[in-house]
């Protein structure tokens, strides 16, 4: 099919001019070929374009928020901690809770991309059904979503580990640098099942407020954040295996300054979040089919 030459237009003086530019680079057929080979990409940069609108807010939360925990738990509490336990940590506590911060971050980052957001791509703006209207299939807008949101919590967890760089909180940086891909798989293990719920939901009943109040807050209390696991009572301490914070929050200690433990366990805590990220991708994707193609 051969594309029609542009007709110049005169200009309001008798001149003419040169439409060409406003000529399409491609024809419909070449735009749907790059859109099916590229779909993912292009719907992750209309999300990240979309993230522009508030990129102040993740950035002030960013920055904010771990300034905020060091010095209260890093400088404040970690003076009495240590004074208190002395050895019993192993390290100083300023060591020992920074990693945990930093995934932590990264999850709850993971909650908020893919709780309101995906609910918000169905029924309030219905950007998803705009975007399944062109050649994009509803398996390539739940991967540009989950790519989008993973550049977030590279993001989220690139600032954190500067400041945890800032305050002499990585003892050891030649591995501690990890902890930021690590952010990443902590985001994804927890914000693809979230993904894969909140896709399912027809309208928000509070669904949303529960899963903060009863998921992520104690997931973040009782995830050996703040102290090992060990101090739980034996009745509470099934909740950190279970928990991908603990998993994060355990990794990101041997990763930032050595944390003694067994090979399998690390290889465990491995194995833990991929799975779940793996699970709750295959799980969104199917749900994301199910509502767009229906």
């Amino acid at each position: 099919m051969t594309e029609r030459p542009a007709a110049p237009a005169h200009g309001g003086r008798g001149g003419a001019v040169d439409l060409s530019a406003l000529r399409p680079p491609f024809g419909p057929e070449e735009a749907a070929r790059r859109a099916e080979a590229r779909g993912a990409l292009y719907f992750a940069e209309h999300q990240l374009r979309r993230l522009r609108s508030y990129a102040g807010t993740v950035l002030g939360v960013g920055v904010g928020t771990p300034v905020l925990y060091l010095l209260a738990m890093g400088i404040g509490l970690a003076g009495l901690v240590d004074d208190a336990a002395g050895p019993g940590l192993g390290v100083p506590y300023l060591h020992f809770v920074a990693p945990a911060l930093l995934v932590s971050a990264a999850m709850m980052a993971g909650a908020e991309e893919n709780s309101y957001t995906v609910m918000a791509g169905f029924k309030w703006q219905r950007l998803y059904l705009a975007a399944r209207a062109t050649p994009l299939s509803a398996g390539q807008l739940a991967a540009g979503h989950t790519l989008a949101a993973s550049a977030r919590y590279l993001l989220t967890s690139g600032v954190y580990y500067g400041v945890l760089l800032l305050f002499g909180a990585v003892p050891q940086p030649a591995t501690g640098w990890l902890l930021v891909p690590l952010g990443v798989l902590a985001g994804n293990a927890f914000g693809l099942p979230v993904m894969a719920f909140a896709a399912r939901l027809t309208e928000d009943r509070g669904e949303f407020a529960l899963l903060q109040r009863l998921v992520v807050v104690p997931l973040f209390l009782f995830s050996g954040t703040f102290f090992p696991l060990s101090a739980l009572p034996a009745a509470l301490q099934w909740l950190g295996w279970v928990s991908p914070l603990w998993h994060a929050t355990q990794l990101g200690r041997v990763l930032a300054y050595g944390l003694a433990e067994p090979a399998w366990l690390t290889v465990l805590h491995v194995a833990c979040l991929a799975a779940l990220a793996v699970t709750g991708w295959l799980l969104a994707r199917r749900a994301y089919a199910r509502r767009l193609d229906a």
